[in-house]
């Protein structure tokens, strides 16, 4: 079933086109994700797609019916409790659950942070019933465990999805046609992420080669025109047209002018004292409770000249407080922060430095001390800003854009120490592959906390687990070292089913307390996650198969076939039984690794 189509639909800027005769139709069960550099209008086509914008020009057809989710980046949310926000009912209790709120159900929105709003938000988008689920950065402010049940999620969805991610694993996994958005065009692409490169890399080869054929033509041309006066008077003006046009005619223009060149100075040569930890303990107080809650007990850590260092664990668990204390932003309850002579450092965080909107990304780099001239906007140049974004007032960027500004802001501080909070959010798949090659050969000390695998992979030798209990732990080997050690994770399943339905989480319910192993405790919180996947996943088999069989029932009932009636009734009650009781394991599971 056609869910959308989009027949040659047309959006702009005031300074540039976003989208030209894009046409794309979106069926059930496809799994589309959407790529392009940051302000190619991603965000806009969701938003047309959804029915939030109509289009400048084209049309816009959809099912008749057919509902529509949207996740925006705006996580906007109504004023009430989370639970209420998401909505009443274990599968929103199993969602939140999942996305490290399972504390939050009675909390009111207003009182939560910027990830955890994104985070409701997710849930919320993922439990509404739809035929077209569209998700924009979906895996932002998500930890990696958050990430791999979202994908699950996201394989078993049964109607069509478009997404916009910069993740490539999430990509690879769980999309079937990739939408490339380049210089106003649609491209499309079978495949996950991987396909799309190849596709992409052989397009651009086709264009050089046409450009190359062109050029020759235009100087054989051009040799025609030159010829001598009296020759020229007797050329047939149609072939002059043509020569003249080849000869004046230019290839497609760049997306982006020249490389992103991150080198933005020399740095500055960093001793062999960096920045340690000895014996720290801090913590932060809740806005909403006032309860100080310490998140780092005991912390020992020191980093090297050369360090190449991640810093993973979930949500809450204090990553970004060890950022606050290596940096100096937050002083340690007790403890000792030690930083060397030479540290200069630049601190990239989640929120990025704040701009005013009316500023221009040339004045951002001229500072207040000076007026912008010809020099800024050539060193914006470097960083894929343009002469229209370099003078444009910074509210009008993308989020993309602004996330880049505040890197070029941070850069030119000319640190040799980098700490990096979330750096992948909104930066679009170019600009993450430039900055992974910057940081692969930079020669300061690097600290990473990040949700995204590849850019770890690439950039990171050790990391460093923060558990929530306090303890802070080193772990060789990068980020594959520390996935080697986990339980094996459960592979998304194939992408036939709705996002799945779980038991309710938290308390279990009155007369049925945890059994089981889970009740007899002693298992790690890696052990109970995997089973707690496994249950999940019997659950919604078994809720797949009571469905139909109710679907089955309905149908001998009609037929007034007794003999199906008592077959269908009998394997019906057993499939009950056995669903109420992968249920209470589920709480069960649940119960504990909350405790």
């Amino acid at each position: 079933m056609i869910v959308v189509d989009l027949s040659a639909v047309c959006m702009s800027r005031p300074d540039r086109p976003l989208l030209q005769d894009v046409s794309l139709t979106i069926s059930s069960g496809e799994r589309i994700g959407v790529v392009g550099i940051n302000g190619t209008g991603k965000s806009t086509l969701l938003r047309v797609v959804a029915g939030l914008e109509a289009p400048e020009s084209g049309t816009v057809r959809r099912g008749a019916g057919a509902r529509t989710t949207l996740l925006d980046q705006s996580g906007d949310l109504p004023d009430t409790t989370v639970l209420a926000a998401v909505g009443e009912g274990w599968e929103a209790e199993a969602a939140l659950t999942r996305l490290g709120l399972g504390d939050l159900f009675e909390r009111p929105t207003g009182a939560l942070s910027g990830g955890q709003r994104r985070r409701v938000a997710l849930a919320r988008a993922l439990v509404q019933p739809s035929d077209l689920l569209i998700l924009d950065e979906p895996t932002n402010h998500l930890d990696v465990e958050g990430i791999e049940w979202l994908e699950t999620e996201l394989a078993r969805f049964r109607g069509a999805l478009l997404l916009v991610t910069h993740d490539r694993h999430v990509l690879d996994r769980v999309t079937n046609r990739i939408v490339e958005l380049d210089r106003g065009r649609a491209h499309l692409h079978p495949g996950g992420y991987g396909t799309y490169l190849e596709r992409r890399a052989e397009r651009e080869m086709q264009a050089a080669r046409a450009e190359d054929v062109r050029r020759n033509l235009a100087r054989a041309e051009l040799a025609w025109l030159r010829r001598g006066a009296p020759a020229r008077t007797r050329k047939p003006k149609a072939r002059i047209a043509a020569a003249t046009r080849t000869v004046q005619g230019r290839g497609p223009a760049a997306a982006r002018a020249g490389a992103l060149d991150l080198h933005v100075a020399a740095t500055p040569r960093l001793g062999d004292t960096v920045i340690e930890l000895r014996g720290v303990h801090a913590g932060h107080r809740d806005p909403t409770t006032g309860v100080h809650r310490e998140v780092l007990a005991g912390v020992d850590l020191a980093l090297d000249p050369d360090e190449r260092l991640g810093v993973i664990g979930l949500n809450g668990s204090g990553k970004s407080t060890l950022l606050d204390v290596l940096s100096g932003r937050l002083a340690p309850a007790s403890g000792e922060v030690v930083v060397g002579p030479t540290v200069r450092l630049g601190y990239w965080d989640q929120l990025g430095r704040t701009f005013d909107p009316a500023l221009r990304p040339v004045d951002v780099v001229a500072g207040p001390s000076r007026r912008p001239d010809w020099s800024d906007e050539a060193f914006l140049e470097r960083f894929w800003f343009d002469k229209d974004n370099a003078w444009a007032p910074v509210g009008t960027l993308s989020g993309g854009e602004r996330r880049r500004l505040q890197l070029v802001a941070t850069l030119a501080e000319r640190p040799n120490v980098l700490l990096l909070d979330e750096p992948t959010n909104d930066l679009d798949l170019d600009t993450l592959r430039v900055l992974e090659d910057f940081l692969e050969e930079w020669p300061g000390a690097l600290v990473v906390v990040s949700h995204d695998r590849a850019f770890l992979e690439r950039t990171v030798t050790d990391v460093v687990v923060v558990d929530g209990s306090g303890r802070v732990g080193r772990r060789p080997g990068g980020l594959a070292g520390w996935l080697a050690g986990r339980e094996p994770a459960t592979a998304p399943a194939a992408p036939t089913g709705r996002p799945a339905t779980k038991p309710p989480t938290g308390k279990p319910p009155a007369g049925k307390p945890p059994t089981g192993k889970a009740a007899q405790g002693g298992s790690s919180p890696s052990t109970l996650r995997h089973r707690l996947r496994e249950a999940d996943k019997e659950v919604a088999s078994l809720t797949k198969r009571r469905d139909a069989l109710a679907a089955e029932l309905d149908g001998a009932a009609t037929a007034a076939d007794v003999g199906e009636l008592a077959r269908i009734g009998t394997e019906l009650a057993e499939v009950g039984a056995r669903l109420e009781a992968a249920e209470e394991r589920w709480l069960a599971l649940a119960t504990e690794l909350e405790t």
